[in-house]
């Protein structure tokens, strides 16, 4: 009999895969075009052309040793640049190489930090609502995972019920913002609330609690919501980011580990990391989109397009009776369910060829998510039938 943990962890697989398998069936019957699948967060952008050029350019030069190992955090150079960015956009200037690791994008990079953190039966923290995946990247460690909803009717965390979640065995917490699936942004003063609390149950239980940002759709923020830079909140902190959404590169895998400078035993901890991050066996990242991106970190991806999708969407569920909070960013939004059980829901929105995801596969039930990185056309040919979907529910007559 194989692992029955991963026989286990199959039985709660995710919503999003099953939900994309289903519109592989609709897909047959109806056709493509009749079928509106918003289920995975795939940018449909293509790269900006400075990545596109790179990547030219490196394969013309054919410059020996290009394709050999390397430094197991990554290039050198490569790192340099990931600093720089990160001095420069922060107003910082104590980032350096040697606080880069280049990594299989940021879930690669999540699962170095957690091995490197967690010691068996220790726990991290994860804040509904969260990306499904966090559960099993925790538990490929041996760690626990625990998680803290939300304040009612709000994405904010409930400080009160993360105090009393956190023991002496907590190790980490996750944070992802801007957070998918919600597209919310977690304000500087809510960063300020949840270090706050971290550190008092430091001194309690004298222990060490450190702060995991995820944060791939960085650069997909709207209305010029700011975010604020982790490391001038909390030192005892890792930035993960990835470059799938930001130069819509989801395939390539590419992304980094940043630790802040200000880390107790930081020298202890970045062997560590460069230590997993060849152990794991499949987390070094790979030569050529190291090189691909590095010229590329400020490129401007096309975030008002995702806008125009995101307000159009949004008008168009609360005309119809839909409730849901306005995103910030991410190119996600997570409306209540009509009813409270939204499996259901999505399953009855399969009627219109309309395919979602559950918010039971996010920790928050009595949601639904739907990623708006699809064409505007698909949009636009979905709305009679998200029309026809909430007079089924009596949300307009």
């Amino acid at each position: 009999m194989i692992s029955e943990s991963v026989v286990n962890s199959l039985k709660k697989a995710s919503w999003i895969r099953a939900m994309f398998e289903e519109g592989e069936k609709l897909r047959k019957i109806h056709g493509a075009d009749n079928v509106y699948d918003f289920t995975l967060g795939n940018p449909d952008h293509e790269p900006p052309s400075s990545v596109k050029e790179t990547l030219k350019k490196i394969v013309t030069e054919d410059k020996p040793g290009i394709h050999r190992y390397m430094n197991n955090a990554g290039y050198e150079d490569v790192r340099q640049k990931v600093a720089d960015y990160l001095n420069r956009t922060s107003g910082l200037s104590s980032i350096s190489s040697q606080h880069i690791i280049m990594t299989c994008g940021a879930a690669g990079a999540l699962n170095v930090v957690l091995k490197t953190l967690l010691n068996p039966g220790e726990e991290v923290i994860i804040l509904a609502p969260y990306f499904a995946e966090y559960i099993f990247y925790v538990g490929n460690h041996g760690g626990k995972v625990v998680i803290v909803p939300p304040e009612k009717d709000s994405f904010k965390p409930d400080l009160k019920i993360l105090e009393n979640s956190i023991t002496e065995k907590t190790k980490a917490i996750i944070i992802n913002s801007p957070n998918n699936p919600s597209g919310y942004i977690y304000s500087e003063e809510t960063l300020k609330e949840i270090f706050e609390v971290l550190e008092k149950k430091e001194k309690e239980y004298n222990s060490s609690i450190y702060a995991i940002s995820d944060e791939p759709y960085y650069k997909l923020v709207y209305d010029n919501v700011k975010l604020p830079f982790l490391f001038r909140l909390y030192k005892k902190s890792f930035i993960v980011n990835s470059f799938s959404k930001s130069l819509a590169l989801a395939g390539e895998r590419i992304g980094y580990i940043a630790v802040n400078p200000e880390i107790p035993e930081l020298e202890l901890i970045l062997e560590s990391l460069i230590f997993c991050n060849r152990t794991l066996g499949y987390v070094n990242a790979p030569a050529l989109f190291q090189k691909a991106i590095a010229d590329s970190l400020d490129a401007d991806i096309d975030v008002e397009s995702y806008k125009q999708r995101r307000d159009l969407i949004y008008d168009t569920l609360t005309r119809l009776g839909f409730s849901c909070i306005k995103p910030q960013g991410t190119f996600y939004i997570f409306p209540k369910s009509p009813i409270e059980d939204d499996i259901q829901f999505i399953k009855h929105a399969v009627k219109y060829n309309i395919l979602l995801v559950p918010g039971t596969g996010f920790g928050l039930p009595g949601h639904f998510r739907l990623s708006y990185c699809v064409s505007m056309d698909t949009i636009k040919k979905s709305l009679p039938a998200f029309e026809a979907l909430a007079k089924d529910f009596n949300l307009i007559k």
